[in-house]
């Protein structure tokens, strides 16, 4: 009998991590499926994903740059995609097209259960208010920080952003900054800006950091950012963003076959690939 097809569809895609993760999960949790990256045409993503779906697949993950289309072509839609207005990951039933986006939840669960650091009462900072930390934002509130800042080189995209937080939110203290502006310190700190790609950090002040501060970057590589460079020479803790890759993995994967995978094995694992990759 053939196994379930499931898809990670991108323009790039052969770089992608995805098919050797769910491989992973599905090994782990004892799941029959088949999963493969999928490079869709720049302009073609609708119709590749039409004919997945005539071929029988049950479900997708889709990558850069489709996010946006995924969300349009999506015909349900989770809350958390409806807020963060892109779809990362597609399940095909009955004629319906549900939409999810799991970046964000997966971000929340590196650092809470991975990284132990609880959100609850801290001091968050959110660096960026694009597509990655609108992404972010419900499952941030969720957590019921005591304020959440949202910062970016633009004042009014964060304030734009800053009003999409106050409908979700009336316990949080929502604040919306210019980076230049940023002087007090944070408990949490997430970069969700594109700087990391070319190796630059956002204009902070030393002084957002600390010594119990987390500083998070949504990015990762074999060598940590210019982001962790700088919160690590300000005595911080730092993360990268490979856990988030792996979280948001495993909820779309329970989203799918309704069986939670072991992320924390797999991270552990991939960690370990990277660090050799490194020596």
């Amino acid at each position: 009998m053939k196994p379930d097809q499931y898809v990670v569809i991108g323009n790039p895609i052969s770089h992608s991590k995805s098919p050797a993760i769910h491989a992973r999960f599905a090994e782990l949790a004892a799941q029959q499926l088949d999963y493969q990256g999928l490079l869709a045409p720049l302009d073609g993503f609708a119709k590749t994903v039409h004919d997945f779906v005539v071929a029988g697949g049950k479900g997708a993950n889709v990558t850069l740059p489709f996010k946006l289309e995924a969300f349009a072509l999506a015909t349900e839609l989770s809350e958390r995609a409806r807020i963060a207005g892109a779809v990362n990951t597609l399940k095909f039933e009955s004629g319906r097209m549900y939409g999810d986006n799991t970046d964000g939840i997966g971000l929340v669960a590196d650092i809470v259960r991975n990284a132990g650091v609880s959100l609850r009462g801290k001091r968050v900072l959110l660096l960026g208010a694009g597509g990655a930390a609108r992404g972010a934002l419900l499952p941030l509130l969720q957590e019921q920080p005591a304020t959440l800042t949202i910062a970016n080189r633009t004042l009014t995209k964060a304030q734009d952003l800053l009003e999409q937080a106050k409908s979700l939110s009336t316990s949080c203290d929502l604040q919306a900054y210019c980076f230049a502006d940023l002087q007090q310190p944070f408990d949490v700190i997430i970069n969700a800006t594109s700087a990391s790609i070319s190796d630059e950090v956002p204009p902070l002040a030393d002084t957002v950091f600390c010594k119990t501060t987390l500083a998070y970057d949504m990015m990762y590589a074999a060598a940590p950012t210019a982001f962790l460079r700088l919160a690590a020479s300000q005595g911080a803790l730092c993360r990268d963003g490979l856990g988030m890759l792996v979280e948001q993995a495993a909820e779309a994967f329970a989203l799918w076959r309704g069986v939670r995978p072991p992320s924390a094995q797999v991270l552990t694992e991939m960690r370990a690939a990277l660090q050799a990759s490194q020596e």
